[in-house]
């Protein structure tokens, strides 16, 4: 139980990801609070464990993130909502791009700065963005996404920079494609619009991990609470890969 006496937030708390993060910090000790739109699925997951409480706040909105931010007075922040749209980069129009960059970046902004604010006069904390492998390297037809995971690791290695004196270490965390609710949708529009199979859409995806396969997102989680755990304290600014050998 090395995170007893932590407390935690997860954003997109619900599905995938974010839930096997959650259940691992309240695993390892910690009380979680788990955010997302949809109170349904939140609601699902904090059933699970009796330390985590679900809170439903659209990161998008900066009044609503500071006031859930005030009330959790986390030590420790993972900013995992996320959404993704795929589409050829010449008929992706100006409101599919705002709405990428709005959930993938400016939520994860405002995520991360009400938790630095959070952590101000404390002598330990950790910012944790969960970006992909999207802000490392190209993927056709997710150009605005792709564009906005790249602004996440970039401003999480200038976050860093300016916290690296206060005992908060920042970094992302960049997956590839998870086996989770949003890849499966991926695969759902490939179906849709190439006519392929769902099982050759899904090799598709597995195609671009050298494992052949999606990454778990228990591994992730595991990242999270290696961040979290004795040693590293000196791990700042980065952008660790859990893709299988992709980046």
């Amino acid at each position: 139980m090395m995170l007893d006496g932590k407390s935690a937030l997860v954003t997109g708390g619900g599905t995938g990801a974010g839930a096997a993060i959650a259940l691992a910090l309240a695993g390892a000790g910690a009380r979680v609070t788990i955010c997302g739109r949809r109170l349904d699925p939140l609601q699902a997951v904090a059933a699970r464990h009796a330390s985590i409480r679900a809170v439903a706040c659209d990161i998008t909105d900066e009044s609503a993130v500071t006031q859930m931010m005030a009330e959790a007075s986390p030590d420790i922040v993972v900013a995992n909502a996320g959404a993704s749209e795929s589409a050829p980069f010449v008929k992706t129009d100006l409101d599919a791009f705002r709405r990428m960059v709005d959930v993938n970046l400016t939520g994860t902004f405002l995520t991360l700065r009400e938790g630095a604010r959070a952590l101000h006069g404390k002598s330990w904390g950790r910012l944790i963005a969960i970006a992909s492998t999207a802000g490392l390297k190209g993927y056709a037809y997710v150009a605005p996404y792709a564009a906005a995971k790249h602004g996440v690791v970039g401003m999480v290695k200038s976050v860093a920079l300016e916290l690296a004196q206060k005992g908060v270490t920042v970094n992302a965390i960049c997956p590839g494609f998870l086996d989770t609710e949003m890849t499966q949708a991926s695969i759902a529009r490939i179906v849709e619009k190439t006519g392929r199979t769902e099982a050759d859409a899904r090799a598709s995806l597995e195609a671009t991990n050298p494992m052949h396969r999606l990454v778990p997102p228990e591994d992730v989680a595991q990242t999270v609470l290696w961040l979290c755990g004795p040693g590293t304290s000196m791990v700042t600014g980065q952008a660790i890969s859990v893709s299988g050998g992709e980046t």
